[in-house]
């Protein structure tokens, strides 16, 4: 086996590694359902470490704690 040989096995081996350690520690799964307030509809969604947020049609941002799943901050957004 040639060094060039060994240095790709060892480089393949490494990036298996790498992907395998950075999909491991995924963050908790988002709830079934989620209740939005009353006359609000969903028209974007993003998610981040530990939260979730849903813009709404009626300008607001609503954020959620991603693990339980209540309302922490309502941001209005001014136009």
């Amino acid at each position: 086996m040639t060094v060039l040989t060994a240095t790709m096995i060892g480089g393949v081996l490494l990036i298996i590694a790498l992907i395998v350690i950075r999909f491991y520690d995924r963050p908790p799964p988002l709830p079934k359902s989620i209740t939005l307030p009353d006359g609000a509809a969903a028209q974007a969604f993003t998610q981040g470490d530990g939260w979730f947020a849903v813009v709404t049609t009626d300008n607001r941002i609503l954020i959620y704690d991603r693990v339980t799943g209540s309302l922490r901050q309502s941001i209005t957004i001014s136009e």
